[in-house]
């Protein structure tokens, strides 16, 4: 078995929340039951597990700041981010942008509960500024200027 990590999200509409992860993921559940589902990418170690929310979340109270899948390469990003788009899911498009310190290609989009997922790759790391997700003119790696 390959090593995965385990997500496991509350849904407040889990149908709403299955045909959303399923058009972002390309895949379908290899679990679905009415209070369970689960996905199992072939493209990352993840399994992914929505469930009903029991309760409403409290106001201001989410612990998560968003979740992200790293791909291998920008080309992998790109082929994720035509299917994703190709099949009506809105995106936020980021590619070739300076963000944490890294050169990146990525999209974002949000699931039916308000969770903000980031699909990206670094292009190159360690850089010395750490950027606000804008195109650079130029990049400083290792205090050599590229671009």
């Amino acid at each position: 078995m390959t090593p995965r990590v385990h997500v496991h999200l509350k849904a407040s509409d889990l149908k709403i929340s299955r045909e959303f992860y399923r058009q972002l993921l390309g895949v379908e559940p290899v679990k679905d039951k009415p209070d369970h589902i689960k996905f199992l990418m072939p493209f990352a170690p993840l399994n992914l597990v929505i469930s009903p929310a029991r309760t409403e979340p409290a106001a201001g109270r989410a612990a998560v700041n968003h979740l992200g899948i790293e791909l291998p390469s920008r080309a992998a990003v790109e082929e994720h981010l035509r299917r994703v788009k190709e099949r009506g899911i809105k995106v936020r498009e980021q590619l070739n942008v300076n963000c944490c310190y890294a050169n990146q290609s990525k999209f974002w989009v949000i699931d039916p509960d308000g969770i903000e997922w980031e699909i990206y790759h670094v292009n190159f790391d360690l850089i010395e500024k750490h950027g606000g997700g804008e195109e650079p003119k130029s990049v400083v790696v290792n205090n050599l200027e590229v671009g």
